[in-house]
């Protein structure tokens, strides 16, 4: 005997699921994982925005839609790990921040070293020119206010090297 047929669950097509894909590529670039977990929430905020089922999205179907993009040149983690350097530096995001927000986004910890040894920032102009636009120009000297810039730059996310040497290269 056979058990009584059970109701297929409601399972996003490979077509729809690639639409997402696309419109979310097409914003900005993302990370593997970053786009795995967007594709996942997509179909849950659908389903909450219509009142409805939510889709299910099957893993094999997921892994299908990021193959198939990474192939096509929709998806890089290296060109996507290298652009989002560049834009959190210039943002005026040290290299700590940066190596952190990666790291949330999925990228391994071997691709952000490479990319951050490959990426040509120079993260102590860059907390230079952070700490001229907000306290000003020449820098504070008493200790009390190079405190307060070596706090903030520390809460940017830039190294105690590149901030101390802002201080090495004003006495000069």
């Amino acid at each position: 005997m056979t058990e009584p047929s059970q109701p297929q669950p409601n399972v996003v097509s490979y077509s729809r699921l690639l639409d997402r894909a696309m419109r979310i590529l097409g914003q900005r670039d993302h990370s593997r994982a970053e786009l795995a977990r967007k594709l996942q929430q997509s179909a849950q905020r659908a389903a909450w925005a219509q009142k409805k089922e939510p889709e299910i999205v099957t893993e094999a179907l997921l892994e299908q839609v990021l193959n198939w993009c990474q192939e096509s040149g929709w998806l890089n983690d290296e060109r996507f790990t290298e652009r989002f350097i560049q834009s959190r530096s210039r943002k005026g995001f040290g290299s700590q921040r940066v190596r952190l927000e990666l790291g949330q986004k999925g990228i391994d910890r071997e691709a952000i070293d490479l990319a951050m040894e490959e990426t040509e920032v120079d993260w102590a102009a860059c907390a230079a020119q952070l700490a001229e636009r907000k306290f000003g120009h020449p820098l504070p000297t008493e200790w009390k206010e190079k405190a307060k810039v070596l706090r903030y730059l520390q809460s940017k996310g830039f190294m105690s090297e590149d901030i101390q040497s802002i201080f090495r290269n004003f006495d000069d």
